[in-house]
């Protein structure tokens, strides 16, 4: 009898009955089930020849429990569209994984891809310009020009200019030197460590932004001049500011002038004129604006071109506020005729202190040359719902946006927001301020849009109890429908075979 019950405890070394440890072992099993289905992080979608079809990339994740991480891949497919024929997709025969891989940003043309490789805290940071056959052009950057690039879904903003020769992103602030000081006092400039006892000071103190941005450096706006391989950091973004999601403005029509537009957070102004950061994360309610500033690689105005035009000269250095009228603007998008630019809002959190409040959509008429002291009127496109109807349209609740979110006729977007308990696809007339609702009501599933491709729409659904599955949604013709419905085919994919396991198990 002892030696049975010797038996039992190692069998069961937490003290287990054998129910329990059944079901332990089942819910384990379970859990590896979870880890082998992929999640689709971004996608996005590339032209061809032929009208019919489209090169489709796909950035996917899953989960390495052993490493504490994640795994990155890489899949392709191409897409072949027919008129009313079913779609086609071909995909690769197997997803290559990016070892070391920090974010894949394609160039405007899907050309050329920027290949971002951040290292550790003390070591250097590896952008890889890669063409259609070989890596073109590989640039290290020290930690004495800047840290790893911001690549989470807040801070990050990695844009390729119109001509594809610069890239500007977000990147943490390089270190600043340690103070040293001696039993004397602070040390004097140009002694050496022989020279008394020296001991390293920790310098002023700096809050950052908390939860997953503890213990980085302040989120800084940096281009990258692709032929010479040179980073500058952008000039006038003061000290105080916190700098992100930076996208390229459309060419000036002198073609001279480049500007860069982001959101910029000022530390001194936070929650409620509270002077400290108080974290971000998860929080909406931080008061920003959208700031314009030119490319740290033009050429400085003369002092003949300065004394003639005064405002000009300041501006080539000092970020310009283009929404002081609004306490929050994120997501700065151009329409691609370069002739709009669209962002969100959310004013109604900064103004209440909700964490996430209903937010609003605004847009500004962009002048094809814009001068810093021409002051840009802002217009409401979507206002702030405060109470809406029973199954109408609830507000805009959007936690991020496309890069490219346009559709072909300049003036229509793509916007994925929360409806009651589900998240929804709505295209918006920025121009008339229409909404409507394109993803299938009632569906029981959560929709999220990836890319656009013309008029048509590469999306993703789920639901608690159903894995991920990949859609191509397409406005369907008057003759068929004799509505301008959206017809939404369902994608077979190499992801769905890894998660056929997890509806059983859930049963």
């Amino acid at each position: 009898m002892q030696a049975s019950r010797s038996a039992l405890k190692k069998e069961n070394p937490l003290g287990m009955d054998v129910m329990s440890s059944e079901e332990y072992a089942s819910q384990s099993k379970l859990l590896l089930e979870f880890t082998n289905v992929p999640s689709i992080e971004s996608a996005w979608l590339f032209k061809t020849n032929n009208e019919d079809r489209s090169t489709a990339m796909f950035s996917i994740s899953q989960p390495d429990l052993l490493a504490n991480n994640k795994r990155k891949y890489i899949l392709h497919s191409h897409i072949v569209t027919r008129g009313t024929m079913p779609l086609e997709c071909h995909w690769s025969p197997f997803p290559i994984e990016m070892t070391g891989v920090s974010a894949v940003v394609p160039s405007r043309s899907g050309s050329k891809l920027l290949v971002v490789r951040n290292g550790e805290k003390g070591s250097r940071t590896t952008l890889q310009i890669v063409n259609q056959s070989h890596v073109e052009k590989e640039i290290h950057v020290g930690q004495a020009i800047h840290g790893p690039l911001y690549t989470d879904e807040w801070f990050q903003g990695i844009s390729w200019n119109h001509e594809e020769t610069s890239i500007a992103y977000i990147a943490e602030q390089p270190p600043q030197p340690k103070p040293a000081f001696d039993d004397a006092g602070y040390r004097k400039e140009g002694s050496s460590e022989e020279d008394c006892n020296s001991w390293r000071g920790q310098g002023d103190w700096e809050e950052d932004w908390g939860e997953t941005y503890s213990r980085k450096g302040r989120p800084s706006l940096f281009v990258l001049d692709i032929d010479s391989g040179e980073v500058r950091a952008a000039r006038g973004v003061t000290k105080p500011m916190s700098a992100g999601q930076v996208v390229w403005a459309p060419p000036s029509s002198s073609g001279h002038r480049k500007l860069l537009v982001f959101v910029g957070w000022l530390e001194h102004n936070g929650f409620q004129g509270t002077a400290r950061k108080l974290g971000i994360k998860y929080c909406s309610n931080r008061p920003c604006s959208l700031y314009a500033i030119h490319s740290p690689f033009e050429e400085e105005p003369d002092a003949d071109n300065a004394s003639v035009g005064g405002s000009e000269s300041v501006s080539a250095s000092v970020a310009t506020n283009l929404t002081p009228s609004i306490s929050s603007a994120l997501f700065p998008r151009f329409s691609k005729d370069g002739k709009l630019l669209v962002f969100l809002s959310s004013k109604r959190a900064v103004d209440s202190g909700a964490h996430n409040a209903t937010d609003s959509l605004h847009r500004i008429d962009w002048p094809s040359d814009w001068k810093a002291e021409q002051q840009l009127s802002v217009t409401d496109v979507v206002p702030v719902v405060m109470c809406p109807q029973d199954g109408c349209f609830p507000g805009l609740y959007c936690s991020s946006m496309l890069s490219d979110p346009w559709f072909s006729d300049h003036r229509t977007m793509v916007l994925t927001s929360a409806w009651r308990s589900t998240e929804v696809i709505l295209s918006i007339d920025v121009l008339s301020g229409e909404v409507t609702r394109i993803s299938p009501e009632d569906s029981g599933y959560s929709w999220s849009a990836l890319a656009i491709n013309g008029n048509n729409v590469l999306s993703v659904s789920s639901s608690p109890i159903d894995p991920p599955q990949i859609r191509y949604g397409r406005r369907a013709s008057t003759e068929d429908h004799g509505t301008r419905a959206w017809v939404w085919d369902e994608v077979t994919s190499p992801l769905t075979a890894a998660s056929n396991k997890v509806p059983c198990r859930l049963l």
